[in-house]
C-alpha cells in the first residue's frame, strides 16, 4: 500500500526554496488524510490475533481505489520491518512508467492499541498520520485486505504479484459488504518494465 508519493522538483515547484520543497509536496499529497483520522470506518473490524512478525516483509499491491498519490504507478510494493523500539518501518515503492523511474516513500507505523489487533497509524510526514486497518488476512499471511480511515481508501495485497480468482473474489465481496465502492477498484499492473533508463 502506497500512501504518499515522491514527486520530482519540476516546473513551478523548482522555483520554491529547497528547504520548503519536500514539506510543501508532502502537505499537498496529505490533504485527503490531513485530518489525522486514524480510526477504522464503522463497517470495518480489524483482524484480531494479529502477528506483526508474520506480516512483515514485502507485499504486492494487487488492487486499489484510485488516488492522486498513486496515480500512474505500477509494480507497487510495500515492505514492512520491525524495529527494535517496536515501531514498524515502511517502504512503499512504485514505478512511474510515463517518466520511466521508480518512486518511493519511507515512513513508520505503530499500533493504535493492542498489538494483537491489526489497527495501526502510519506516518510519512510528522505529525500527520493515516489509519491502516487489516480487516481480512489469509491464514498463511499470503493475502490481506486493508482499509484507510474512510471508505475511500482500500487496498488488496498479496505476497505475490497476482492472486487467484477465488481469493480475489472473496476479498472484493467482503469489501463490498463493508460499503467500499469496489466497482472503482483498479487492477495494479505488475508486468515487466520495458522502458529504458529506469532507475
Amino acid at each position: 500500500m502506497v500512501l504518499f508519493r515522491e514527486r520530482s522538483n519540476r516546473g513551478w515547484l523548482a522555483k520554491i526554496p529547497t528547504l520548503g520543497r519536500t514539506t510543501l509536496t508532502y502537505l499537498i499529497l496529505l490533504i485527503p488524510l490531513i485530518s489525522g483520522c486514524t480510526s477504522a470506518p464503522n463497517t470495518v473490524t480489524p483482524v484480531k490475533e494479529f502477528d506483526i512478525n508474520r506480516y512483515k516483509g514485502i507485499w504486492y499491491e494487487i488492487m486499489r481505489l484510485d488516488h492522486s498519490f498513486e496515480r500512474g504507478l505500477s509494480n507497487v510494493t510495500a515492505n514492512y520491518g520491525l524495529r527494535k523500539d517496536g515501531t514498524i518501518s515502511v517502504l512503499n515503492r512504485g514505478f512511474n512508467r510515463k517518466e520511466c523511474r521508480w518512486e518511493e516513500a519511507k515512513g513508520s507505523a505503530r499500533f493504535q492499541g493492542d498489538k494483537k489487533v491489526a489497527s495501526l497509524s502510519v506516518t510519512f510526514f510528522w505529525p500527520f498520520s493515516g489509519g491502516y486497518h487489516v480487516f481480512e488476512l489469509g491464514e498463511q499471511y499470503n493475502y490481506a485486505l486493508v482499509a484507510g480511515p474512510s471508505l475511500d481508501y482500500l487496498w488488496l495485497l498479496g505476497r505475490k504479484p497476482t492472486l487467484n480468482k477465488e481469493v480475489k473474489d472473496k476479498l472484493i465481496s467482503k469489501a463490498r459488504i463493508s460499503g467500499f465502492p469496489v466497482d472503482n477498484l483498479i487492477l495494479v499492473d505488475h508486468s515487466k518494465i520495458l522502458c529504458k533508463g529506469n532507475r
